[in-house]
């Protein structure tokens, strides 16, 4: 098993003295147009130290690489155990991905977006030798936290599934999911994101529930369309005349097609969009609006690649994301 803790310092230890490989197939060159310079929009990369982080660990888990390994089993031909030296020497892929939290309400910031380094989680899958009949792959971290994935979103040659080992050109932090976590493109991080991964089961959603699948949350979950307004803040004071409006969309594994943007319920007005970098990554949008004396609310709203709207009905986050459309309301002086 892997030794573990919590609150140790053994694991930060080992992070200072990993180098990452380069990877085998790195993230295509960034957009020259992919960032808007919009004062107060969030960025296009998220740095480590502001990604968001949502988890059921009071503390960080401790996972030191000494001892680390990664066990694929379950319904497979072949069981499979990796250690972290070995799965560096795998060929790893770098590729851009926005996570986001099925916890993120309308408007939220519990989204991020990051240059994930990493083994196909396919590859793996592949050398154990997949049986039929499985429709699942339930992982586990080193504090037993556990999350079932539609194995189809594992093995999907067009989707960039990963057990990650790097954030941003780093190794993972540690509140991150060092030493390995997953991260899957287009599923909410309860049923995709397992950080401090150490086990892989591939088995059957009828064999097993998951542990927010207990808690009134869907067994799956894909990411809704949603966007939201950073720019203007709500409640700011802005003087009349033209206000930039900003902020970014996303819609994981379809990709955003178009963002519109209203003021007090009137007609929607479509706003310019940043460079697209990938279907697996949120773009930043900006409007001019002639902004008027007055107390306004400004809406926006986001149609994904394949032509669906994003719902104006307003649904809590459980049992599988919230929706609805942002709004912000500003006084004009």
């Amino acid at each position: 098993g892997v030794r573990q803790g919590f609150g140790g310092s053994a694991a930060a230890g080992d992070r200072a003295s990993v180098t990452l490989p380069r990877p085998s197939s790195a993230a295509p060159a960034l957009p020259r147009g992919v960032a808007l310079d919009v004062p107060g929009l969030t960025p296009y990369l998220t740095p480590n130290r502001s990604f968001y982080r949502v988890d059921t660990a009071l503390r960080v888990p401790d996972v030191p690489i000494d001892g680390y390994t990664l066990r694929i089993h379950g319904m497979v031909d072949r069981e499979v155990e990796l250690s972290f030296e070995e799965l560096l020497s795998l060929p790893l892929v770098e590729r851009r991905i926005t996570l986001t939290c099925v916890s993120n309400p309308v408007g939220g910031r519990y989204a991020g977006n990051a240059a994930w380094l990493g083994i196909p989680v396919r590859d793996l899958l592949e050398e154990a030798g997949v049986r039929d009949g499985a429709d699942a792959v339930k992982s586990t971290s080193a504090d037993d936290m556990t999350i079932g994935t539609p194995l189809q979103a594992l093995t999907d040659p067009d989707r960039d599934a990963l057990v990650a080992v790097g954030m941003n050109g780093s190794p993972l932090p540690l509140e991150h999911g060092f030493p390995v976590r997953m991260v899957v493109p287009g599923l909410y991080g309860y049923v995709s994101a397992t950080k401090w991964l150490v086990d892989l089961e591939v088995t059957r959603f009828a064999d097993f529930k998951a542990y927010w699948s207990t808690r009134g949350y869907s067994v799956k979950a894909p990411i809704k369309t949603s966007s939201r307004i950073d720019v203007p803040r709500p409640f700011q004071r802005v003087r009349a005349g033209r206000v930039p409006v900003a902020g970014v969309a996303w819609a994981q594994h379809r990709g955003v097609r178009r963002v519109e943007v209203r003021v007090d319920g009137g007609a929607w007005d479509e706003a310019r969009l940043a460079d697209e970098d990938g279907i697996d990554t949120w773009r930043q949008w900006t409007w001019t609006w002639d902004a008027r004396p007055g107390n306004h609310t400004l809406e926006v709203r986001a149609t994904d690649a394949t032509g669906e709207p994003q719902t104006a009905d307003r649904a809590p986050v459980a049992p599988n994301g919230s929706t609805g459309w942002h709004s912000v309301n500003v006084t004009v002086t």
